[in-house]
């Protein structure tokens, strides 16, 4: 018996070193905006704020889209064989992966397995990391890279009650005046947004993307990773 746990032991207990993988967005290394807003490894309720924001279409009708957080231009690898190199917290993660081979990119974050959004029908696509299964959301059709090789933006225009709070909102409602340009379906659409945060006095004269332009942008902020959820279909 204290021979064969031994050799146990020495074999590593016969255990893959990739076992255990957890996912986790919310950790220093992952997160920039979310950094501790969710529990490592469990299902993330993308339905209750922060994950979740209502703001305003180019024409000023509503919108829902969910919040991945900060994302990088630059693509990670999704493989022909659906492996991937990288997740959450390591150099080089992505919620973008080129498809292998292509200058195709699909917007699907890699989140903890059984994370179920109720808007936006993503598909949800078994990969693998270091041969452990990892889920991730495919939100969308698949966008094409631009010239430098990285995920096309479009703008957003976003202003917040106070420096590192909230966004500004319609009373106790959970309305928005943050305007995006571009829905899905429109030839230039990304849901990797550019975000110009503009001066909270002119909330209340904000309501669609000309007026959104008219605003004084106070600083640009990072690009985030939103996709749209929810707008309305003419």
């Amino acid at each position: 018996m204290r021979i064969a746990l031994v050799l146990l032991v020495a074999c590593g207990g016969a255990q893959p070193a990739h076992q255990g993988v957890v996912i986790d967005r919310f950790s220093k290394q992952a997160a920039h905006l979310l950094v501790g807003k969710g529990v490592a490894g469990e299902p993330i309720d993308l339905d209750r704020p922060p994950f979740v924001t209502q703001g305003l279409a180019p024409d000023g009708t509503p919108v829902r889209y969910y919040n991945f957080d900060v994302q990088s231009p630059v693509p990670a690898v999704l493989h022909k064989d659906n492996t991937i190199d990288v997740i959450p917290g390591d150099a080089g993660y992505s919620d973008f992966f080129v498809l292998e081979g292509t200058r195709q990119v699909i917007d699907c974050p890699v989140v903890p397995t059984g994370t179920r959004p109720k808007e936006g029908a993503p598909t949800v696509r078994e990969l693998t990391y270091r041969g452990t299964r990892v889920e991730c959301l495919q939100f969308g059709e698949p966008l094409t890279l631009d010239d430098s090789g990285h995920v096309p933006t479009s703008p957003i225009y976003v202003t917040f009650g106070s420096e590192g709070g909230d966004f500004v909102r319609e009373g106790d409602t959970p309305q928005t005046h943050n305007v995006v340009f571009s829905l899905p379906g429109d030839a230039d659409y990304s849901p990797l947004w550019a975000v110009h945060i503009y001066d909270a006095r002119a909330f209340k004269l904000v309501h669609d993307e000309s007026t959104a332009l008219r605003a004084r942008v106070v600083k640009e902020g990072p690009l985030v990773n939103c996709p749209v959820v929810r707008w309305r279909h003419d």
